[in-house]
């Protein structure tokens, strides 16, 4: 009876070797996915902001262009600029254009009654 006993322990140990091996390897290979995928997210992050600074460029160079072309003469221009250049600072500051913001909830009205809390008031007998 005990070889038999010491045949299965044996056997269990190797089993659990050979599964213990298999998981590193699983584990391996998922850091090396997961490296991958930050690799390749960190390249897609880097050619969306090269993209969005080229659009800009763009849209700056054609708004230039269109400046330009209208003929106005730089005095009117700079007033123009500095009527604009505060609406859009102040709009840039307070928050971001591609985000709308939710409208707060309208706060319950306070009375008199319901300041004072009922469950701690005291009677003397």
């Amino acid at each position: 009876m005990l070889p038999v006993l010491v045949v299965l322990f044996l056997f269990a140990w190797g089993l659990m070797a050979s599964l213990i091996m298999e998981q590193g390897r699983t584990i391996q290979s998922q850091r090396w996915l997961i490296q991958s995928l930050f690799q390749d997210s960190s390249k897609l992050s880097q050619m969306k902001g090269q993209a969005n600074q080229k659009r800009q460029a763009e849209a700056q160079a054609q708004a230039e262009a269109k400046a330009h072309s209208q003929g106005q003469t730089p005095s009117t221009q700079d007033k123009l600029q500095a009527q604009q250049d505060p609406v859009k600072e102040n709009s840039a500051k307070s928050h971001d254009p591609g985000k709308l913001r939710k409208p707060a909830p309208p706060r319950p009205p306070t009375d008199a009654d319901t300041m004072a809390d009922e469950r701690r008031s005291v009677m003397i007998i």
